[in-house]
């Protein structure tokens, strides 16, 4: 279910009993891969095989190329029809044929209380996300380094929003924002510290925009490794050069459903790039079932609430800052397999009750489309927390995906009693307390 409204019972566990409450929420899902439909093939090619071969036998098979790829062995490819599949399988360089899976942005909306009024004399709000992660100061604020934010594309328009001027995009002609979960995701990340709207966590880190998804908050496989494919091309001729990857997106799916995304992936990671990746917005699963958040090389991030929330419920107390937000996924991070979270980040600023015990979430503060601030909840924002703390680890000379992996997992507050468990039924504790992410 995608973008659609669902009314479901819920369950709070109060002080004094077991309450049954009726949520309704605008939430973001990626359906599972098993039922989704494919936008095309990625053809995955034998090394050494140039492109030019390749796209010399996609034209002799009538395959229709969107993109011929450098980090990996593969083009994708729209539809194929039967002669066309049979003549590419047949090829003696060609050694897979892999589904191109829809994928898509990570961003429930949720009603909340109205945003508490900002302050006349301070136009410049620091939103509670960052405060709790840790406010930027002149020797931490992700100066010197750039970030790519494979998302709807960015407001270039934006007052609050510096974007560099070189970028790419999977979608049409143009990198800017047509949907605004791109620029609310940059927002939270590199903010300007000035005069008007918020502040992020990495003021002076650079976007750079890597437009995959589009008006709809859908992309595919494909338009990532696309994505992807462009860092890998130029993050080292940029200035500055890019040194982290956002992405608040994803799909259900398995380790191994499409190898041409896993290498690409791979090829950065080895580049020391970190890519941060949201966990999700479906409780009812771990980690491990996403993709690409279930990759070893990322780190994958879960969502929890900021600050104390306010309660009118005559049955529960107040949902407390550092809870586990009621729809993130999650999963034990394994020391062995490197899969699982790797830290909790303010997705939500706080979880409410009215007097009806109905529970609603109060979004992230960021940059909207257009201009001005909105609030949005989900791991997408949990995600953006943590790539603005990666600039200011990189701004301070740390390099080397393991050991940035390795420091915020060991420099997290409330290791062992954060994310404090939801009062919701639905989700489940995985065994770790993993704290919450901190800047420098």
């Amino acid at each position: 279910m995608k973008d659609s409204e669902r009314s479901a019972g819920r369950i709070l566990r109060g002080r004094l009993g077991t309450v049954v409450v009726t949520l309704s929420v605008l939430l973001t899902f990626a359906l599972a891969a098993s039922a989704q439909v494919q936008s095309g093939y990625i053809v995955m090619f034998r090394p050494g095989t140039t492109r030019a071969a390749r796209a010399d036998l996609a034209r002799r098979a009538g395959a229709v190329m969107r993109f011929n790829y450098s980090i990996v062995d593969a083009i994708a490819v729209r539809a194929l029809n039967a002669n066309a599949r049979a003549l590419l399988q047949q090829d003696r360089s060609v050694i897979a044929i892999v589904p191109d899976f829809p994928i898509y942005g990570v961003a429930p909306r949720l009603p909340g209380l109205p945003p508490p009024p900002q302050d006349p004399s301070d136009p410049q709000t620091i939103p509670a996300g960052v405060s709790r992660v840790g406010v930027p100061w002149e020797a931490s604020n992700g100066d010197g380094i750039g970030v790519a934010i494979l998302d709807t594309g960015i407001d270039f328009g934006h007052p609050d929003l510096a974007p560099a001027a070189d970028w790419f995009t999977a979608v049409g002609e143009s990198c800017q924002d047509d949907h605004g979960h791109g620029t609310h995701v940059t927002g939270i990340i590199a903010a300007l510290d000035n005069d008007i709207d918020v502040v992020g966590v990495a003021p002076k880190a650079t976007p750079y925009c890597v437009k995959v998804l589009d008006s709809t908050f859908t992309g595919s496989d494909s338009n990532i490794i696309a994505g992807l494919d462009w860092v890998f091309s130029n993050n080292a001729i940029l200035s500055p050069p890019i040194r982290a990857v956002n992405m608040s997106l994803g799909r259900d799916g398995t380790l191994d459903d499409n190898p041409a995304l896993r290498a690409a992936v791979s090829r950065l990671y080895d580049l020391g790039i970190v890519m941060v990746v949201a966990a999700g917005n479906d409780q009812s699963l771990e980690v491990s079932q996403r993709v690409p958040a279930g990759y070893p090389e990322v780190l994958a991030i879960a969502a929890a609430s900021a600050v104390d929330g306010q309660n009118s419920c005559p049955f529960a107390g107040p949902i407390l800052a550092d809870t586990a937000a009621y729809f993130t996924t999650d999963g034990r991070y394994d020391p062995d397999t490197g899969i699982g979270i790797t830290v909790s980040a303010p997705g939500e600023e706080e979880e409410d009750t009215d007097p009806l015990c109905t529970i609603s979430s109060l979004g992230i503060l960021s940059t909207s489309l257009g201009g001005g601030t909105t609030r949005l909840s989900g791991t997408s924002m949990a995600t953006a927390h943590v790539t603005g703390i990666v600039a200011r680890l990189m701004q301070s000379g740390m390099s080397g995906v393991e050991n940035i992996r390795g420091f915020i997992r060991s420099s997290a507050d409330r290791i062992g009693i954060a994310p404090l468990d939801s009062p919701f039924s639905e989700y489940t504790f995985d065994g770790e307390r993993e704290g919450i992410a901190q800047a420098p």
